[in-house]
């Protein structure tokens, strides 16, 4: 019997579109888990290129990987500025009662 050969997903690969991130991202902000948020910000810097987006945000590679790791607890600023590097933004709305 042949053996299958497997890898580990990656989410990076699959977000293609700015919609495709968006969309990724919102869905993980519902979760409302910190580590899984800044875990999906890195899926989506990946995406994009995480040395363009060191650049636009002035922080270096290495300290995104770290920060946008699911251990990663990246500062507020650090998040607001990743997110502008990204094209993406966040919004607020009312919470169901």
């Amino acid at each position: 019997m042949a053996k299958t050969k497997t890898r580990p997903w990656d989410a990076a690969e699959h977000l293609a579109t700015a919609e495709d991130m968006a969309a990724y991202l919102e869905a993980v902000l519902e979760e409302g888990d910190p580590a899984l948020i800044a875990a999906a910000m890195g899926d989506i810097a990946r995406a994009k290129g995480i040395a363009q987006i060191a650049r636009e945000t002035g922080l270096g590679r290495e300290s995104l990987y770290k920060a946008l790791s699911p251990e990663g607890n990246p500062e507020f600023a650090t998040v607001l500025k990743v997110l502008r590097a990204l094209g993406l933004r966040l919004h607020a709305t009312a919470a169901q009662s």
